[in-house]
């Protein structure tokens, strides 16, 4: 039988396996050393990552040199004894400490590696400097994050943007099909007769039968600059889902200094992202005037600008363009970030600015995106619904 000082023994060598494992050898004296096999292995994985030669330094920055199969190695032990949110971090670290971004253009580690959202930018950002051996590979790598993400999405996203535009699309003379009887009821409660315990319905109201027409037009403008890469993959994702709804007219650019137009590669986001150049400079005022060439019924039409709002072109044109769209009746939304990371570093005078033009400007993760979707449609209250739901840091 255990005897409650044994309970409280575990419980040290447990902490003290765990700090071992997190400061590394040069712990091993005062905490003392690591038993299992499994331990020890995690140990070699996490000090090929961390450790440093000067350990009396207490830092951890070492190396797993530049051998690609060395590499695959480590990734295939890291997936055997870290559970999955880990394995996306150390990867991330890999990558950002060691400059292994080279590496990432062969073939055999693109295959040991746990696929993520992160390193799929990372991927579209060497797409021009990637060769032919690796391109395939690297699809599959890409391939396989978006459809996880249309999976985890598309179903809501539809859902939502599908009620938008049936609540837009209310009659007042409704079939009896598509009465909305709540709504009724509480038009018509002045009309109760209490002696027969009824309402008189004098006015119905529903929903319109769903039109085959396009209801609404739908402009995506993605800032690819090197902050946006998770933003970028998800709102390439969010715009082939609804460019499948038939009742949207669905565009989507991408832009730096240049600007792409890739509506016509909707029908795949994988073709959308390898269309995509991560990095370089910022000309949002740019892509503002070629969004607004895109929008022809500015009152049936929804603009969505993504980006950290550091303009590199001429910053009283872009707001003035904003202004001047929200003026003709567009529906603007402006997103610093669509991830699940909140904000990154971005313009605050140009977000101040725009707030003041009654434009605000946050971030939104991708859960949250088709209620905002929804509430934009519906020609909501963005601001209150930043407040309630935003993820800005």
């Amino acid at each position: 039988m255990n005897t409650p000082g044994d309970a409280m023994d575990e419980v040290e060598e447990t902490q003290a396996r765990r700090w071992r494992l997190v400061l590394g050898a040069a712990a091993e004296e005062g905490l003392g050393g690591l038993g299992s096999a499994d331990d020890v292995a995690m140990d070699r994985a996490l000090s090929a990552l961390y450790n440093d030669d000067e350990r009396a330094s207490g830092k951890r920055s070492g190396g797993l040199e530049g051998s690609a199969p060395r590499v695959a190695r480590w990734l295939g032990d890291i997936r055997n004894y870290f559970p999955s949110t880990v394995v996306e971090v150390m990867q991330r670290d890999a990558v950002q400490r060691l400059n292994l971004t080279q590496l990432l253009l062969e073939p055999e580690l693109l295959e040991a590696v746990e696929p993520d959202v992160h390193l799929v930018g990372t991927l579209l950002s060497l797409n021009r400097v990637m060769p032919e051996t690796t391109k395939a590979t690297a699809r599959l790598v890409v391939e396989k994050v978006v459809r996880e993400i249309e999976q985890r999405i598309a179903a809501h996203t539809v859902a939502a943007v599908s009620g938008a535009l049936n609540r837009a699309a209310r009659v007042s003379r409704p079939r009896l099909r598509d009465i909305d009887w709540d709504r009724t009821i509480r038009k018509n409660l002045a009309n109760y007769l209490p002696d027969h315990r009824t309402v008189v319905p004098e006015r119905l109201v529903g929903y319109g039968r769903k039109a085959q027409a396009v209801q609404r037009d739908v402009v995506l403008a993605i800032d690819q600059s090197g902050s946006m890469a998770a933003s970028v993959v998800y709102a390439s994702v969010f715009g082939a889902v609804l460019a499948s709804m038939r009742s949207l007219k669905t565009s989507l650019v991408v832009f730096d200094t240049e600007i792409v137009d890739l509506t016509d590669k909707l029908d795949d986001p994988v073709d959308v992202l390898f269309g995509t150049q991560l990095g370089g400079g910022t000309d949002i005022n740019r892509a503002i005037a070629y969004s607004q060439t895109l929008i022809t019924r500015p009152a049936d039409s929804l603009f969505v600008l993504i980006s950290d709002l550091y303009e590199g072109g001429v910053r009283t044109e872009m707001l003035r363009r904003v202004n001047a769209m929200k003026e003709a009746g567009v529906q603007v939304v402006v997103l610093l970030a669509l991830s699940d990371e909140g904000a990154p570093a971005f313009d605050h005078d140009n977000a101040a600015a725009l707030a003041a033009l009654g434009v605000p400007a946050f971030a939104c993760t991708p859960d949250k995106f088709p209620a905002l979707l929804a509430v934009a449609l519906d020609r909501g209250d963005l601001q209150t619904w930043a407040n309630a739901n935003s993820s800005q840091r």
